[in-house]
Order: C-alpha cells, then structure tokens, then sequence
C-alpha cells in the first residue's frame, strides 16, 4: 500500500467520526490534514480498543499491547496496517517522536484499569498522557514545538479534557468511570450513589461548579500559545479554545445538570465561534 492509500484510509476514518474530529481541520492545508488524520485514526483504533466492552480487561490490554508493537514497528521501518504506514511518513517528516503517540496508549490503558481518581493531581497525570501529547504532536506538525509552547499547549489540552470529562460526566458513568476527583465528593458531601441516582442538588451543582472554574482557569493559562504560533495553527487554536469554552458556558446553562443532559454544541453555536473567531481577526 502506499502512503497516498494509507492517508486516504485515515481520513475516511476521521470522516467516520466527524464530530471528534478539529473543528476547523478542513480549513488547514491538505498536508496538515493528512498528518493529523494519521495521528487520529491511530488513536481512535486504540480507544476502541479500550472501550471494547464485549471483551474482558485483560484481552483489550492485550490489544493495545500489541498496537503499541505494531507503534515500534512502524517507527523502525516495519509498517504494513494502513494507519501504520501513514504514520511512518507523517513521523518521517514532522519528527514526530515516537514517546509522544506511545503515551496516549498508556492514557487507554488507564481507561481499562483505573475507574476512579482520588485527588486532582492523578486527574492531570491521567491527562499528561491522554491529551497533553496531543498537543505537542500538533506543535510539531507546525513545526512550533519548543519549551515554552509545550508549556502553554500543556495547559489548553489539560482544560479540552477537563471539559470532555465534564460534558460527559453520564456517558463515563454508564461505563462505570468517574472522573470528578474522589476528594472534591467529600468537600461538596456529595456521594457516589447520588451519582449513580443522578440526583442533581445545590451539592451537586456547587462540585460541578468548581470543575468548571479551575478548567477555565487552565484556558486563561494556555491562551498566549495564540500569540506564539502562526497562522494557520494560530486560527484553529482559536477555534478550539472557543468550543471548550462554549461547552463550559453550555454546562452553566443547563445549570450544571449533566446527568440529565449532555451539553453538546449545535451547528447554529459552532457557526457562531468560527464568525466570532474571524471576526477578532484570528484568520
């Protein structure tokens, strides 16, 4: 197969899954895109494997251990699945190192074994693996990747996952995780169990409150890596950084109710962040 067949491969899976896939990834040049659906159709296989609830925890560990052979394989030289080859070329030519994918295979691999997080601080190493190396793929693929906007970018993809976590607090549920630290159950004197009743109180609304007041926090910190890139990274960070902020405000819309409803964005409201974005001259 060759690489044009592989990037072609990647992308029908990013199309596949549309609504996960950067908002704005259409507007960036093609070559970009194919890098970046290379990097994502790679990370949706490993997810699904994760999440494949029909089988046991050992044999969806064992799926990803040998996803991450077939990583090391790929960057020694041996590829022969789709994703892989597409891979190899997109390393080849950003200099993607291979520490980077190798750790959202760890993130998955949490997925299946740790259902609860005791205290913020394991929270965020949970993120250093699932999302921050995102971030520094994407710098590479710019080639904006140095110490300070590690730094930054380390901050806006720690506050995307916070607020994935917070939009889908029932989904996680209905997997049997749980994201909101175990700490932040005791300050609130809420409980798992009113979790599980999804009873949704003053309690409730304070703990998720609080979630959302130290995500936001953790935007404001990453937002001059606006300012230390170029353009085109430069507009779809903008873009990005105004969807995880519209999903917060969504979630204090609905009163903080995410058990009851998941705070999706419409098409109306991502039209809206894109002529906002525009407008502010981020294009």
């Amino acid at each position: 197969m060759t690489a044009d067949e592989a990037y072609k491969y990647c992308e029908r899976v990013a199309r596949e899954h549309y609504e996960n896939f950067p908002i704005a990834s259409l507007i960036l040049p093609r070559q970009k895109r194919r890098y970046i659906a290379s990097i994502y159709a790679f990370a949706r296989a490993a997810d699904d494997f994760a999440d494949e609830g029909s089988l046991s925890p050992g044999d969806r560990l064992a799926k990803l251990d040998a996803w991450e052979e077939q990583l090391y394989a790929c960057y020694a030289g041996r590829a022969d699945h789709p994703i892989f080859i597409a891979l190899a070329e997109t390393a080849a030519r950003t200099g993607i190192p291979r520490d980077l994918p190798a750790a959202l295979l760890t993130a998955f691999r949490m997925d299946v074994t740790q259902h609860r997080y005791q205290n913020f601080r394991e929270l965020l190493r949970y993120c250093e693996n699932s999302a921050n190396p995102v971030g520094r793929i994407v710098l590479h693929l710019f080639g904006a990747d140095n110490a300070s906007t590690r730094s930054l970018s380390d901050h806006v993809c720690t506050a995307l996952q916070l607020a994935n976590f917070w939009q889908d607090v029932a989904v996680d549920l209905a997997r049997g995780r749980i994201y909101i630290p175990l700490e932040d159950f005791d300050r609130f004197e809420y409980t798992e169990i009113e979790l599980d009743g999804k009873i949704v109180d003053d309690r409730f609304r304070n703990l998720m409150q609080f979630q959302i007041q130290r995500t936001r926090e953790l935007f404001r910190a990453g937002a001059p890596l606006l300012a230390a890139v170029g353009q085109p990274l430069r507009f779809e960070l903008a873009l990005t950084l105004g969807g995880g902020d519209a999903v917060l405000s969504k979630i204090e819309t609905l009163k903080y109710d995410v058990l009851n409803h998941r705070p999706s964005l419409s098409v109306g409201s991502k039209l809206a962040i894109l002529a906002t974005t525009v407008m502010r001259g981020y294009r």
